[in-house]
């Protein structure tokens, strides 16, 4: 068994070995393509290991139903026909013709399970595809058992440690689809969805969907309780959020193909009661010259130069009248009044939408250093008795009510927070996502105990908000963290400074003598 992490996916057991053992086989293609041929076969061994386990299962049982596809499809299992099963892909392994074996089989599969159409990548058969490394990465994968009773989130931490790992190879253009855990964890923590609509419309490989799964299991809640909407504009990043939630179960809209949320939204009449995104960050091309007069920009027509305040609009339309949102976006839009989005900002605060901004720590992506920050956007501030009407705390459920808190927003400083994993990445840790949220929750809840923390964390109300000319920006309001006090009083403190200063003065005139001795020693005098 793997041993777990709490971040980004460093250092977990077999998975590593594994990505170490199957990077070697990569030869001459890029991440970007290899990609596609390791996810499709990793998907390909997970769901017919799975096949395989009910298959045991019904052998054992002696009635002769092993070949019955109703006793696989009733328990959501893929019916995986006799020539796509791994171990007749593993026996042809060597042959020549194993790329066009695995198409076939992923054609198959396709046929026969209606809900992967159009998901399964078949590019095996090309030419440019080395089968002899494409055999050795099939045995490799053999040599994992991907499924079995009691360990169904094997394959989950394999595809997730992977999705991280092509991202860190590729850089930009593989940041697009894969969100770093920690990041996610956070919001999940922080909005807390333990039932009703969830909605990324800019949902990539679906790390927002399975992390708020995880929640849900981890509180005892039932997964049949969430409604998964999303959409995305890259198709083969659609596929991948496709299989991502394929391999775990969970049924989710997506849409019937990929899609752009702004020209074409799949989900228009969707009002969903929590919404959490990480939308790519300041989109110059994303067509808003075309959308001028829509109706989503209630707080004013975003630039066409930058999509960060078309996002914020787009999901506060989609927010259903209790909604909340956890957003993640680049630092700039916490203060920008470039090209409208200073008065759409103001807006959007004057409106009361800002629940709470999340400053954090720099270099927790793969694809860039620089720091984002987290919006936390509220339909309604004001306080639901015993959990009425508010979709995450059902009555019943044992949580705390939310406080009326309209004309508040919090702000939290976590820049100082994380522990670097190598030289160019840092994750939170769990105690750091635990504090972070538990201030919000604190701060939200009805019986929270509440307090500012000079450096970490303040309390606003509107009018200091507007003082600050609606930048909100948390370390304008948390102020600067004061220094423990050390007992020693002020005056002998000065004098023991002034006192290491002349000292290091007469260091100075001294070492300055000597070299003008040195250099007048050799002809150089000064």
């Amino acid at each position: 068994m793997a041993k777990e992490t709490n971040g980004n996916g460093a250092n977990i057991g077999f998975e590593e070995t594994l990505w170490k053992a199957a990077d070697k086989l990569r030869g001459s293609m890029d991440a970007a393509e290899y990609k596609y041929v390791v996810l499709g076969l990793i998907f390909l061994k997970y769901i017919s290991d799975k096949f395989e386990t009910k298959y045991n299962e019904l052998v054992a049982e002696g009635d002769g139903f092993e070949e019955d596809r109703d006793e696989y499809t009733v328990e959501n299992i893929f019916w995986v026909p006799k020539e796509a099963r791994w171990q007749s892909i593993q026996n042809q392994a060597k042959d020549p013709k194993i790329g066009q074996t695995i198409d076939d089989a992923m054609i198959l599969i396709e046929k026969e399970n209606p809900t992967l159409k159009g998901v399964l990548d078949k590019r095996y058969a090309r030419p440019e595809l080395d089968k002899r490394r494409l055999g050795e990465l099939i045995d490799l994968i053999s040599t994992i058992k991907l499924h079995q009773n009691g360990s169904k989130d094997l394959l989950g931490r394999v595809y997730e440690y992977f999705l991280g790992k092509f991202a860190s190879m590729e850089g930009k253009s593989g940041g697009e689809f894969y969100t770093p855990t920690c990041v996610v964890k956070t919001l999940v923590e922080m909005i807390e969805p333990y039932q009703g609509r969830i909605y990324d419309p800019c949902c990539g490989s679906g790390g927002m969907f399975v992390q708020s799964e995880k929640f849900v299991e981890e509180h005892q809640g039932k997964i049949e309780n969430l409604s998964i909407y999303g959409q995305e504009l890259n198709s083969t990043t659609w596929k991948l959020c496709r299989m991502n939630l394929a391999i775990r179960g969970l049924e989710g809209n997506i849409g019937p193909q990929h899609a752009d949320s702004f020209h074409n939204d799949l989900h228009k009449t969707l009002k969903a009661d929590f919404i959490l995104a990480n939308p790519p960050f300041n989109i110059s091309d994303w067509g808003g010259n075309q959308l001028a007069e829509d109706a989503r920009w209630r707080y004013g027509t975003p630039p066409a130069g930058n999509a960060n305040y078309a996002w914020l609009q787009h999901m506060v339309y989609h927010l259903a009248p209790n909604g909340t949102a956890g957003i993640v976006l680049a630092n700039g839009s916490l203060s920008t009044n470039t090209s409208n989005e200073g008065v759409i900002r103001k807006n959007m605060i004057d409106a009361d939408l800002v629940d709470c901004i999340v400053a954090m720590p720099d270099k927790l992506f793969y694809t860039t250093g620089i720091p984002v920050s987290l919006w936390i956007l509220n339909r309604n501030k004001t306080c639901l008795p015993n959990g009425a009407g508010k979709p995450g705390l059902p009555n019943g459920a044992g949580k705390p009510s939310f406080r009326e808190r309209s004309g508040e927003i919090l702000f939290i400083d976590a820049r100082k927070k994380g522990t670097m994993v190598d030289r160019r990445l840092r994750e939170l840790t769990d105690e750091d996502i635990t504090e972070i949220a538990n201030t919000y929750h604190q701060w939200r809840n009805l019986e929270g105990a509440y307090e500012d923390v000079k450096g970490f964390c303040k309390s606003a109300h509107l009018e200091e908000v507007q003082k600050h000319e609606y930048v909100l920006t948390p370390g304008r309001y948390v102020g600067i963290e004061e220094a423990e006090d050390d007992g020693i009083p002020f005056e002998e403190k000065m004098e023991n400074l002034t006192g290491e200063l002349a000292e290091l003065f007469t260091k100075s005139l001294h070492l300055e003598e000597e070299i003008r001795k040195n250099l007048e020693g050799i002809g150089y005098g000064l």
